[in-house]
């Protein structure tokens, strides 16, 4: 027979501003490891949660960077470098020919490292969470707005964090298992 392990508490909220003062007062409790369902975006969730800046950003610009610098490297050597031809004497070296693909290359290498830099960092793409478990999980898609406290958070205990999540409005409280 296998042993169940709690992953954590699921709880449901009736709204937004509900869910918002909610996940503000986890963050100011001290919980550090608590997600939010909602079924559209809620502006200021990642402030209310205490989450940092992403680094997506700084992703992409590295990629970026590497697109422009390869593409200008790549055409100075083929022209310059290992296959010198003097065409009207111009220089081996012309950047302005050399500036579309550069910056095709630029955008290229962007785009690739938004998608795979937020698939990474989202840790996607994962096809099963516990809180799939949560009885009500189906609602979250449409009307509902659930919080999920993970039992790997410092601060988690079962009893006293069902109290904290009622407190600040929750209903519908389940321990989901893992």
């Amino acid at each position: 027979m296998r042993k169940k392990h709690s992953f954590g508490v699921v709880c449901e909220f009736q709204s937004a501003a509900i869910l918002m003062k909610a996940a503000t007062g986890l963050r100011d409790a001290g919980f550090t490891k608590f997600e939010t369902y909602s079924p559209f975006p809620v502006h200021g969730m990642d402030d209310a949660m205490g989450l940092k800046h992403s680094k997506l950003g700084w992703i992409v610009l590295c990629g970026g960077i590497t697109g422009l610098s390869g593409a200008l490297l790549l055409q100075w050597w083929t022209s310059a470098v290992d296959y010198k031809l003097t065409i009207s004497g111009k220089p081996f070296f012309s950047y302005q020919a050399f500036v579309p693909v550069s910056f095709e290359c630029m955008v290229l290498f962007s785009a690739f490292c938004a998608v795979f830099g937020m698939l990474a960092l989202n840790g996607l793409p994962k096809l099963y969470h516990p809180v799939f478990k949560y009885s009500r999980y189906h609602n979250a898609t449409s009307h509902t707005f659930l919080i999920s406290i993970d039992k790997n958070d410092p601060l988690y205990k079962e009893q006293e964090t069902a109290l904290l999540l009622q407190q600040l409005g929750g209903e519908n409280l389940e321990v989901v298992e893992d």
